[in-house]
C-alpha cells in the first residue's frame, strides 16, 4: 500500500506547530515537526520528506537562508510561511526557491490545498510531455522534461527550482503566443491566481538570469507590455 506525503513543518511557534499537524494528519498525511534548522536538519537525515513547510522567521537561521541552502542541493518541495501583508517577504522567499507562499494568519485548508498542488508538480514531472516528447530544444538549450533537466548549449546543467522548471516547461509548450500572468499560474503552478501575485514576475526574472545573455535585455522571454510574457524561440520537440 502506497504511504502517504510525509510533510515536515519547521515553525518556532509550538501551537501552530501543533494545530497544523492535527489538521494535516486528519487530511491523510504524515507530519513531522522541527523548532529551528538543527531540529529540521535531524529530521531530514532520518526520515523521507516529500515536502518542507517552513517559516521565514525562526530563530537563529532565518527560513529564507535554510530555503536557499536546501534548494543549493536538492529539490525537495518547499512552501515559505510569511509574515501577512509583506509582500517583500514573499518574494524574497521565491527568489530564494520556494516553490509557493502561504501568508500568515492562514487558512489551514488554503495551505493543504497549495501542499497538494506542489506535491502533485513533483510526483508528475511528465504531465505536460506526453509519448515520445522527451525534451523541448529552443535557442541552443535543451529542456529535458522527463528528466527535468535544463542543458546549455555548452552541455552544462543548469539548476532550476521546481517553480522554475514548470514556468520553462510552461513557456516551451506555448512558444510565440502572448501568455498573461493569470495564464501563467494556471499553467505553471497549478492554482488560482491572484491579481496582487507577483510570483511569476519573480520566477520570469529567476529564469532571465539564467538563460538569456542579458537578463537586462531579454532575447528569449519577452515582456509584453500590458499582456504579460512571449516566449520568442522556436521550439523543437524531440
Amino acid at each position: 500500500m502506497e504511504q502517504s506525503p510525509h510533510i515536515l513543518i519547521v515553525d518556532d511557534d509550538r501551537e501552530i506547530r501543533d494545530l497544523l499537524s492535527k489538521f494535516l494528519v486528519r487530511n491523510g498525511l504524515r507530519v513531522s515537526t522541527a523548532r529551528e534548522e538543527r531540529e529540521m536538519l535531524k529530521v531530514l537525515q532520518d526520515s523521507a520528506i516529500d515536502l518542507v513547510v517552513l517559516d521565514a522567521m525562526l530563530p537563529g537561521k532565518d527560513g529564507f537562508t535554510i530555503c536557499r541552502e536546501l534548494r543549493a542541493s536538492s529539490r525537495l518541495p518547499i512552501i515559505m510561511l510569511t509574515a501577512a501583508g509583506e509582500e517583500t517577504d514573499r518574494i524574497v522567499g521565491l527568489e530564494m526557491g520556494a516553490d509557493d507562499y502561504v501568508a500568515k494568519p492562514f487558512n489551514p485548508r488554503e495551505l493543504l490545498a497549495r501542499m497538494r498542488a506542489v506535491l502533485r508538480r513533483a510526483s508528475e514531472p511528465g504531465r505536460v510531455v506526453e509519448g515520445p516528447r522527451g525534451a523541448l530544444k529552443f535557442a541552443g538549450w535543451t529542456l529535458d522534461v522527463a528528466r527535468r533537466q535544463l542543458i546549455s548549449p555548452e552541455g552544462a546543467l543548469v539548476t532550476l527550482s521546481t517553480g522554475e522548471f514548470d514556468l520553462l516547461v510552461a513557456f516551451a509548450e506555448h512558444p510565440q503566443r502572448v501568455l498573461s500572468r493569470d495564464q501563467l499560474l494556471d499553467l505553471a503552478r497549478g492554482r488560482a491566481p491572484s491579481p496582487f501575485d507577483r510570483s511569476i514576475d519573480v520566477q520570469v526574472s529567476r529564469l532571465r538570469r539564467k538563460i538569456e545573455t542579458d537578463p537586462r535585455a531579454p532575447g528569449i522571454i519577452a515582456t509584453v507590455r500590458g499582456g504579460g510574457y512571449v516566449f520568442t524561440p522556436t521550439v523543437e520537440r524531440t
